[in-house]
C-alpha cells in the first residue's frame, strides 16, 4: 500500500504534525510507502519522501506525479477557501482513494460549524471523500450534519501515547531550567492568541508567593513569540519563566513526564494531544473547559486568573495522579491503517 499524506509537517511540532508523523512512521514500520506533501509556510529541501511545494500549482504537480493508492489530507483550524479547493482536488485524483482527517475540535461549536448542512459547498466537498476521520464525537456529528454517510465516518482519536525513547533528551536550556525549579509547570502549544499564554505568565507572580522556586516552561513557537518574550522580560521574576521554542515530540514527552503540572489555558481549543499524553503519564492537567476535555482534567473557565491559581494550588496539594489507561501505544494508528485497507 502506498499512502500520500498532505498536511503540516514539523517543525513546528503541533498536534496535527504529531499525528501525521506518527501515521507515517507506523506505515513505514509495516513496510508501506508513505510520502508527505507539506502545506505550511515552513520550507525545507525535499528529502526522505517529504516535499515542500512553494505554491498551489506545485502541489497539484506533485499530486499528478507521485504514485499512491490512498491520499490522506489533514486539516486543522477552519475550512478556508484554499483548503476547500485542496480538498476537492484531492478527491478527483485518478486511481486513488481520498481520506480526510479534520483536527479542529473547536470548529463544530463555531458559527461556521453550527451552520453545517448538506446543501452547502463544504458539505458537497466533504461527501466527495471516500472516508473521513473525526478526532472526537463532536466532529463525527459535524460530518453527519454535512450529509456524510455514517458508513464513511470513523471516530479515531489522534493521540498515540507511548513513553519517549531512551535516547530522547531535553534541550540543554530546558534540562538546566528543570534542575533549578520546583515545582515545574509547563505549557505545550503554539505561541498564538488562542492559547492565552499571557494569563499563565502573569499568574506566576502569585504562584511564586507561595512557591518561591517554581518555574514555568512554555514549549512551542508562533507569531506571538516576540511579544511574549517582551512580556517575560518585563517581569521581576523573568528567570522563573522559560520560552523554549519548538521542541521535538519525544523531547516534549520527556518534559511532560518531568513536570508537576501541565497547563492548557485556551480561548479556542479542541481535543489536545498534549493533555492526553500528560494524563497517560499521571501528570496533573489544568485546562480551560471547552466541553470536550477527557476525564481527569481540572477544568477552569477562560480568562479567570483566580480560578487558575486555585487549581494550581489544588493540584500541587494533591500531588501526581495515577497514570490513566488510555487508548495509546499504537491502537489509534492501527485503526487508521485498518480504515485505509477497508477503502
Amino acid at each position: 500500500m502506498r499512502v500520500l499524506q498532505i498536511g503540516p509537517y514539523p517543525p513546528p511540532h503541533g498536534g496535527v504534525q504529531t499525528n501525521l508523523v506518527d501515521i507515517r512512521n507506523y506505515l513505514r514500520k509495516q513496510g508501506c510507502s508513505c510520502e508527505v506533501i507539506n502545506i505550511t509556510r515552513h520550507r525545507r529541501a525535499d528529502a526522505d519522501g517529504v516535499y515542500y511545494p512553494g505554491n498551489a500549482l506545485a502541489v497539484i504537480r506533485l499530486l499528478l506525479r507521485l504514485r499512491y493508492d490512498l491520499l490522506h489530507l489533514h486539516v486543522g483550524g477552519d475550512f478556508s477557501k484554499r483548503l476547500l479547493a485542496l480538498s476537492l482536488v484531492s478527491c478527483v485524483m485518478p486511481g486513488s482513494k481520498a481520506v480526510l482527517t479534520f483536527h479542529s475540535g473547536g470548529y463544530p461549536s463555531s458559527p461556521a460549524g453550527k451552520a453545517a448542512e448538506p446543501r452547502t459547498l463544504r458539505g458537497w466537498i466533504m461527501r466527495r471523500f471516500d472516508g473521513v476521520i473525526a478526532v472526537n464525537r463532536e466532529i463525527a456529528d459535524l460530518f453527519g450534519r454535512f450529509g456524510v454517510p455514517a458508513a464513511r465516518v470513523r471516530l479515531i482519536p489522534p493521540h498515540s501515547v507511548s513513553p519517549p525513547g531512551e535516547q530522547a533528551a531535553l534541550p540543554d536550556d530546558l534540562a538546566h531550567f528543570f534542575e533549578q525549579r520546583q515545582p515545574r509547570l509547563i505549557a505545550v502549544g503554539q505561541l498564538e492568541p488562542e492559547y492565552d499564554l499571557p494569563l499563565q505568565i502573569d499568574a506566576m507572580a502569585n504562584v511564586l508567593e507561595r512557591h518561591p522556586n517554581a518555574g514555568l516552561a512554555i514549549l512551542g513557537s508562533g507569531s506571538l513569540e516576540g511579544m511574549l518574550r517582551e512580556r517575560v522580560a518585563s517581569k521581576r521574576y523573568r528567570d522563573r519563566i522559560l520560552l523554549c521554542g519548538d521542541v521535538a515530540h519525544e523531547g516534549t514527552l520527556r518534559a511532560i513526564g518531568r513536570s508537576d503540572i501541565v497547563l492548557r489555558t485556551t480561548l479556542y481549543d479542541g481535543d489536545s494531544i498534549s493533555v492526553r499524553e500528560a494524563l497517560a503519564f499521571g501528570i496533573p492537567v489544568i485546562a480551560t473547559d471547552n466541553g470536550m476535555r477527557p476525564a481527569g482534567v481540572r477544568l477552569i473557565p477562560a480568562r479567570e486568573p483566580e480560578r487558575l491559581l486555585a487549581a494550581i494550588e489544588a493540584a500541587l496539594a494533591a500531588g501526581a495522579a495515577s497514570p490513566r489507561p488510555v487508548a495509546g501505544g499504537e491502537e489509534n494508528l492501527e485503526a487508521v491503517v485498518r480504515f485505509y485497507r477497508e477503502l
